[in-house]
């Protein structure tokens, strides 16, 4: 195909600036669901134009349920994006993920309610009909093997896969439902996964997700239970080996030759539309 590659990082708690990257150029935009969370901050990273937007604002000002995560999908796919590469900090739900480590998202749970899930709701300027959109698998698998090189090159301490539970906050678990989380499979458990992966599959994109592990949620006996101030001490600790990821990631996908997986992802998304008579 040769398509020129633009990624979107999206920026979870405790990314919310993106100094990192040089030359920025702030847009602000609007869409047919809303304006995003914060403007958009275009600029080129080795060669690579990427899109940066901070899941709630520079300022954490936006809750995770009031997060308007269909904005933000529709304004990186009009911005010219191809893959969507984001970070989430998360709760572990079993001992071998560690706080400090990162886990390449493979699948979630869906708790949260609420919240608009789909492009496909009639809304003026968005797409006509209905979507039912296949989820296995829920995430990009190219982009997440790029993920997983990035991490084992950098020697990194990190989990090639992890099924999130999302739930609604912005409260944490009680430990009930941590227990439960934990019957069902789930690894970690954190709040934005859902609908963001959902809406960027609907509209076509590569996604993939790298969460950093920063608590132990409150499963364990004895163990006290989660704080913010747990939470954001242990993302700021370890915030440089996400942003290294997802740079490194973004030139792995630079140098892979084949794109079909990106023809794939539309066609996915294509064939999912039922129109009305």
């Amino acid at each position: 195909m040769g398509v020129k590659i633009k990624v979107g990082i999206i920026g979870g708690s405790g990314f919310e600036d993106p100094s990192i990257f040089k030359d920025q150029v702030e847009k602000e935009v609007t869409t047919p669901f809303g304006k995003p969370s914060d403007v958009l901050i275009e600029g080129v990273t080795n060669g690579v134009p990427f899109v940066f937007l901070s899941r709630h604002g520079r300022k954490h000002q936006f809750q995770p349920s009031d997060v308007n995560y269909r904005a933000n999908i529709w304004a990186l796919k009009k911005a010219g994006c191809t893959h969507i590469l984001a970070t989430t900090a998360t709760g572990s739900l079993v001992e071998d993920y560690k706080p400090g480590d990162l886990v390449i998202l493979d699948d979630f749970i869906d708790r949260t309610w609420g919240r608009p899930c789909t492009f496909y709701d009639n809304t003026r300027g968005g797409p006509f009909g209905v979507c039912h959109l296949p989820m296995k698998p829920a995430f990009c698998e190219r982009a997440r093997q790029a993920m997983i090189t990035a991490a084992k090159a950098r020697d990194y301490p990190f989990h090639e896969t992890g099924t999130a539970v999302v739930i609604q906050g912005p409260r944490f678990s009680t430990r009930a439902e941590s227990l439960m989380h934990r019957q069902w499979g789930g690894h970690l458990v954190n709040m934005t996964t859902a609908p963001e992966v959902v809406l960027a599959k609907e509209v076509g994109l590569s996604y993939a997700a790298v969460a950093l592990v920063t608590d132990y949620d409150c499963w364990r006996q004895d163990e006290k239970s989660v704080s913010v101030g747990e939470v954001m001490a242990t993302f700021a600790k370890n915030m440089d080996k996400a942003r290294t990821l997802i740079l490194d990631t973004i030139q792995l996908l630079k140098a892979d030759k084949d794109d079909s997986y990106l023809e794939e992802h539309v066609l996915t998304q294509a064939g999912s539309v039922m129109y009305k008579e």
